[in-house]
């Protein structure tokens, strides 16, 4: 089957199921990242996008870009074993500190300590069991900070204290292996219950594999006025990793996409978090309190720098989220709120074996360490938020104040020496230590927004608001070359949005239009100094619908540099930003022959993008066709099948260019299946 051919397939199957399509009934959407508690999505003057139960159980995700693609204005590319590179309302984020740019977040709390992200930290969340994933996008609301620049997407884990259960089994191509099982135990007031997965994948590279454990645990407890809901999430990656391919169009050659050129990249990495949410309920108050503790360390191989050096991270902190909730009538609804948290950290960077490569590499690259530091970061931010409804208008407004402070320990000598205190010859090393100092920034994000009830269906909503995100420590204290310190501000974000969204009869939409302007940019200039001076712009226009059979997500979006930077030749003001297509869209047309078979045909379109940021290197761009088919012969067993890349494309999940190697790509996997068997009781 060409390509071509069953793009059209899909086009002629989609009209015909539009023809034929029945009137079903009006769909809430319900969110919890909007408000900390389950509520409509529907009259927010911002957008969340919802992927549910039902279609992660069709899905059933080896990676999380599989999920994440059926969001418009997402774009996960997925690199090797369970790492990614994210985008949302953005270009693909890459480089150190650049996830802080998008805010990951499990059962509504932060998966890292906001000066210490992680671009893969998604990992780390229970996403095989989860009861849906929300994606808000944009900085719209007031309970996120920094990092929520472009948007948040939170994993929410099930409730599963109650009486039921259930144990599943993936098989797949590639030695692929996934073992999930869930019970739960409902005491009336009260309730425990437990979600693990073991997943193991040899992988369709050399030399690559992931062996992965997760393990949620719930209790629920409720009295009269007092709910209480506790979680505990503890995950373990032990993983084989392969790097890039090099050479133009290189993932086009099968022998060549299967290749590793470093057999020896790893990552280990394991987390905890745990929390619990009292709520009480008194006449018109609501309170939520919400502490937690978190504790990471990942250890892994830098396969991508000269000498390939080692790793060894980690953090341990605990925080508190508040939030007092006042309803004076059905028009007026106060909320103020309160949250902090105190992280300890560690990180060394070592090399263990001498370079390799080109003289000036070898006398600037030293064996030995590299860095050794600790920090310790304290965060406080208290925010309020008023509605007002005055018949069909509604008006939020709302405001964040954060604070965010690290108080910073270097264990090595400062400056560009070796560790051993001695010099490198040709200029000196190049890894460069700051002496130990403390930083703090504070930052004012205002909110406003409208949203105009048209009927009981439709609302046109439109919001102005700002974003943030403090410098990360590793863009602050990992520095390079002559740089000695990175005086750096937060990076902003000014965002205006309109949009309609509802439902018209059989169809249930979100139409949405943004234009944000980001300063203050942190970026890593030609002379490898950390600095933010940058300026960037970003335009986007997005659909989401489900109508009948149908579900669609499409973005339109240009993403530009907006400030002189001189890269050899060229200026980049004005060009497009690297690893940004244009245009991406997913469609899934679901067909259901009977009452225990449904199936679902996905097509997925990325389009071309510049792989540099001069516009002088590009890739083509992809189409991708899966297919699932589920069937549920009694009422507790399901079996589904999925062929994913069904028309076998040769395609580059990440695809970049670089003045040292060239064209570089993450190869996407061949035609491959698997199957899913779910036992429920």
């Amino acid at each position: 089957m060409t390509l071509r051919r069953a793009s059209l397939l899909v086009y002629m199957a989609l009209s015909s199921t539009a023809v034929m399509a029945d009137k079903l009934a009006n769909i809430e959407r319900i969110t919890t990242t909007a408000t900390r508690s389950v509520g409509s999505a529907t009259p927010l003057p911002f957008v969340i996008s919802t992927v549910s139960q039902q279609q992660l159980a069709l899905i059933a995700p080896t990676y999380i870009e599989q999920v994440l693609k059926q969001i418009a204005g997402a774009n996960v590319q997925h690199g090797n074993g369970q790492e990614y590179l994210p985008a949302l309302r953005s270009p693909v984020l890459s480089g150190a500190g650049a996830c802080g740019g998008i805010l990951t977040t499990e059962d509504g709390i932060a998966l890292r300590a906001a000066g210490f992200c992680n671009i893969n930290e998604l990992f780390e969340a229970h996403t095989e069991m989860a009861e849906r994933i929300e994606v808000l996008k944009g900085p719209g609301s007031a309970l996120y900070g920094s990092n929520a620049v472009h948007g948040v997407i939170n994993v929410i884990t099930p409730d599963s204290t109650q009486d039921r259960g259930f144990a599943g089994l993936d098989l797949g191509s590639f030695g692929y292996k996934r073992a999930k099982f869930q019970q739960g135990h409902d005491m009336g007031d009260s309730g425990i219950g437990i979600s693990a997965s073991v997943t193991r994948d040899s992988g369709y590279r050399d030399n690559e594999s992931v062996e992965q454990e997760k393990l949620s645990l719930r209790y629920r407890l409720e009295t009269d006025k007092l709910a209480v809901m506790s979680g505990l999430t503890f995950t373990h990656l032990d993983q084989q990793t392969a790097g890039f391919i090099e050479g133009f169009e290189s993932y086009k050659d099968r022998d060549v996409a299967q290749s590793n050129a470093y057999p020896d990249a790893f990552r280990s990495a394991q987390a905890l978090r745990a929390w619990s949410q009292f709520t009480w309920q008194y006449e018109r108050n609501t309170l939520v309190l919400t502490p937690y503790f978190r504790d990471q360390n990942m250890t892994f191989f830098k396969h991508f720098l000269p000498g390939t050096p080692l790793e060894e991270n980690a953090q341990t902190g605990a925080g508190i989220q508040s939030l007092w909730r006042y309803q004076e009538d059905e028009n007026i609804q106060i909320e103020l709120g309160f949250d902090s948290e105190y992280t300890q950290a560690t990180m060394l960077q070592y090399q263990q074996n001498p370079t390799q490569g080109s003289a000036f590499l070898v006398a600037t690259v030293p064996q030995g360490k590299h860095y050794d530091y600790e920090v310790a970061s304290t965060l406080y931010a208290p925010f309020f938020n008023l509605q007002w409804q005055w018949q069909a208008l509604s008006i939020d407004v709302g405001a964040r104040f954060e604070h965010l402070s690290y108080d910073y320990e270097n264990n090595m000598q400062a400056g560009r020496n070796r560790d051993d205190g001695t010099p490198c010859a040709m200029g000196g090393c190049r890894y460069s230590r700051p002496q130990s100092s403390e930083n703090s920034f504070s930052t004012w994000s205002p909110k406003l927004g409208l949203s105009m009830v048209l009927n009981d269906n439709n609302v046109l909503y439109s919001n102005l608001s700002k974003g943030y995100r403090a410098p990360q420590a590793s863009e602050l204290y990992q520095l390079e070359r002559k740089q000695t310190v990175a005086d750096l501000a937060p990076e902003t974000a000014s965002n205006l949005e309109i949009g309609l969204k509802g439902n018209i009869a059989a169809l249930s939409y979100i139409l949405s239009a943004y234009t944000m302007d980001k300063k203050q940019v942190i970026f890593r200039d030609s002379d490898f100094f950390t600095i933010n001076d940058g300026q960037s712009s970003h335009r986007g226009v997005e659909v989401e619908f489900e109508y009948a059979q149908i579900r669609f997500a499409g973005t339109h979006a240009k993403h530009k540099y907006e400030s002189d930077q001189q890269l050899g030749d060229i200026n980049i003001k004005g060009n497009e930003m690297d690893t940004a297509p244009r245009n991406i869209a997913n469609v899934q047309l679901n067909w259901q022959p009977s009452d225990t078979i449904n199936t679902s045909l996905e097509w997925h379109h990325v389009s071309r993008y510049f792989t540099d940021a001069e516009n002088r290197h590009e890739y083509e761009g992809h189409q991708l066709l899966n297919v699932r088919v589920n069937w549920q012969p009694t009422a507790q067993l399901s079996l589904t099948l999925r062929i994913n890349n069904l028309a076998d494309t040769a395609y580059a999940d990440r695809a970049d260019y670089t003045s040292f190697s060239g064209d570089r790509y993450f190869p996407g996997k061949p035609r491959h299946l698997a199957m899913t068997m779910q036992y429920s009781w």
